[in-house]
């Protein structure tokens, strides 16, 4: 019983003890030292990092944006199927309007005169056969051009495949044109209209300056040296800027991405929020691993022949599809985030007694005298202390 008692009163003295700090001065060439330091690092984050590269002096609001495009440019194809033809901006942007991204056609593999009727499939294990027995009439492969009829007739001299009632002829696209047909691509502009709003701020801009007149646009190409602020884009400058070779990827097409940064400071004056154009390649491309490399769909031209039948062009395309996509952040200066972070940036200075005390009991030579000094039990029965107990000798 007398052990319980002992327990209750330590744990009542323990929970009814209250603590206070105590200033200590000491004159030490070393703890002083890694004061000052301490205190200097985190005055110099507060203002350097916090205040000036942060900018935590201000509210932030994020970008809402709208894109157009307008392409421009002529260009001779010649193909085997086709022959000689001018491709104009009907012709290479494929579909006419898309949402902050454009697709200009660059290679494309054509199979002209297709129509409904049945004609051998092309060879693969899968529908290479000797006999009748080795198709199934009425099953279709996902990756095969059509319905097997159930016959084997002959490809060529040497090889029979299973009939399929598809649109025939197939289309054979492993001849892929090199260099690209529409080489001259790379000569085709593109203007790029964009608006931004930040709506906490109620500022509104777009990339075509107030400084920009209908003459000026008829003239002016972008180019980061001579004429940064201009919002018309060649495609191969684009391309280039992002560190690849037009004609080289025009082959097989790929993903490019226009890069448009609206950080702005609204602190300061207006004229200074402007665009800041970046390009960079977003498809992945190994050089190691070069399957299926590219960007290609397919479409289709419909018309009816002579005799009233439907027929159709088939059109394999490959080209560069443009991304454009706008980021950005604005800031302007708020009291309320000025007090939050400059606080908690401050607050830090707590640490620097933290570790000037560890210092101090740690590693001095006198640490057990400061401890002694720096820690004083005082009991609520006691009136007054003793000099020994003052200054920690007891």
């Amino acid at each position: 019983m007398a052990r319980g008692n002992g327990c209750c009163s330590s744990f009542c003295k323990c929970f009814f003890e209250y603590e206070t700090p105590r200033v200590l001065v000491i004159q030490n060439k070393c703890v002083g030292t890694i004061n000052r330091l301490i205190q200097a690092s985190i005055v110099s984050y507060v203002i350097g990092y916090v205040c000036v590269i942060q900018q935590g002096y201000q509210d932030t609001d994020s970008v809402i944006s709208s894109v157009t495009t307008k392409v421009k440019g002529t260009a001779l194809a010649n193909t085997s199927d086709l022959g000689v033809q001018v491709m104009d901006v009907a012709d290479y942007i494929i579909p006419p309007q898309m949402e902050n991204s454009f697709f200009v056609l660059t290679n494309m593999i054509v199979t002209p005169n297709q129509t409904q009727t049945t004609c051998p499939e092309l060879p693969n294990p899968s529908t290479i056969c000797t006999s009748d027995s080795d198709c199934t009439a009425g099953f279709s492969n996902p990756r095969g051009n059509g319905i097997q009829t159930g016959k084997c007739v002959n490809y060529s001299d040497t090889i029979k495949t299973c009939e399929v009632v598809a649109w025939c002829p197939l289309e054979i696209d492993t001849n892929l044109p090199k260099p690209a047909l529409l080489a001259e691509a790379e000569n085709f502009t593109v203007l790029i209209k964009n608006s931004i709003r930040y709506p906490k701020f109620n500022f509104n801009k777009r990339n075509i300056l107030p400084h920009i007149n209908s003459s000026y646009l008829k003239r002016c190409t972008f180019d980061r040296v001579t004429d940064p602020h201009c919002p018309i884009f060649r495609l191969k400058d684009i391309v280039t800027e992002a560190g690849e070779d037009f004609q080289t990827m025009a082959v097989n097409g790929g993903v490019m991405g226009i890069l448009i940064d609206w950080s702005c400071d609204l602190d300061l004056s207006e004229k200074r929020c402007i665009p800041k154009y970046s390009f960079r390649r977003l498809d992945n491309k190994n050089p190691t691993n070069n399957v299926a490399p590219g960007y290609n769909f397919r479409f289709a031209k419909y018309y009816k022949d002579c005799d009233d039948i439907d027929t159709r062009t088939l059109i394999k395309a490959y080209g560069i599809c443009f991304d454009v996509i706008v980021f950005g952040k604005a800031g302007k200066f708020d009291m309320v985030p000025t007090l939050v972070n400059i606080g908690a940036a401050l607050s830090f200075l707590s640490l620097v007694n933290a570790v000037c005390d560890w210092v101090v009991l740690t590693f001095l030579s006198k640490r057990d005298y400061y401890s002694k000094l720096k820690f004083i039990h005082v009991d609520e029965n006691e009136d007054t202390l003793s000099e020994g107990t003052m200054y920690g000798t007891q």
